[in-house]
């Protein structure tokens, strides 16, 4: 029988390292593809490699619920889902035949899951989807669990590594008053006005940059709350915005964006 193939999906770097070590000892030959931390990652992974013989996939990862993922592409491997979360709120989805390790992991345990596995694997060929979107119904078990587990919280940028001259330095996110693009770079301006080029597009800075305290004016430019001095009335309802440091530049958010900002500003 060829070595089993398997992908993992766990944001824990300790976790990881144990399951692999742990797989050594349950399945010596098996082999693992990947490990990957995030929803996005395993989506994209999946979009470019065959299927796996297995996924084990830890509940929550660092963007995400792994949930998501299954309801998002079709996966045709079996799952065993390692998780923290209370035995007695799993029971009720073992009846959809897809096998829950609780962590801390134990070697007997991942021994009868990958067991059952192995034999979903011979009888299917994987020529079924063993788990897709359909399963994910408002009335099954997994979906309440899915809308029960709290979301982990988006690990939002905490600082950049910005050039002085010949020397590279952290600045903390916290002191970024905005960044604006012009002639494809990327500026971050800081409240005592100094200013430095940062390799990221504004599109990037969207994701990395937590909402609450970041807002994309227009294409042009981000900027932080303490930024913002006043708004003042522009033609066809747009709205002119003063910033300190004032940048490169009128400022000018759409007619359309205009209530979002003042949401925004307000809390």
């Amino acid at each position: 029988m060829p070595p089993l193939r398997i992908l993992i999906l766990e944001d824990e770097y300790p976790a990881a390292e144990r399951l692999q070590r742990l797989l050594l000892l349950a399945a010596p030959t098996a082999q693992v593809l990947a490990v990957l931390d995030t929803v996005a990652g395993a989506l994209a992974w999946l979009d470019q490699h065959p299927a796996p013989d297995l996924i084990l996939s830890d509940i929550q990862l660092a963007d995400g619920l792994s949930l998501d993922v299954f309801a998002q592409t079709l996966v045709r491997s079996p799952v065993i889902f390692t998780t923290a979360y209370d035995q007695y709120a799993l029971q009720a989805f073992r009846a959809n035949g897809i096998d829950y390790l609780l962590k801390p992991l134990k070697l007997p345990e991942l021994q009868a899951a990958l067991g059952k596995s192995e034999l979903r694997v011979n009888s299917n060929g994987l020529s079924n989807p063993i788990f897709n979107s359909q399963l994910l119904t408002l009335n099954s078990p997994l979906e309440r669990l899915l809308d029960a587990l709290p979301r982990p919280q988006r690990p939002y940028k905490t600082r950049f590594l910005v050039r002085q001259g010949d020397t590279l330095l952290p600045l903390p996110t916290a002191e970024a008053a905005w960044f604006q693009s012009r002639h494809d770079t990327t500026t971050l301006a800081t409240p005592d006005g100094r200013r430095f080029v940062v390799d990221y597009t504004l599109e990037q800075l969207e994701s990395l940059l937590d909402p609450t305290r970041f807002f994309r004016l227009n294409r042009q430019l981000i900027a932080q709350v303490p930024a913002v001095r006043r708004l003042l009335p522009y033609f066809g309802g747009k709205l002119l915005v003063e910033l300190s440091p004032a940048p490169t530049g009128e400022v000018l958010v759409s007619k359309e964006k205009a209530s979002a900002l003042k949401a925004w500003l307000e809390g």
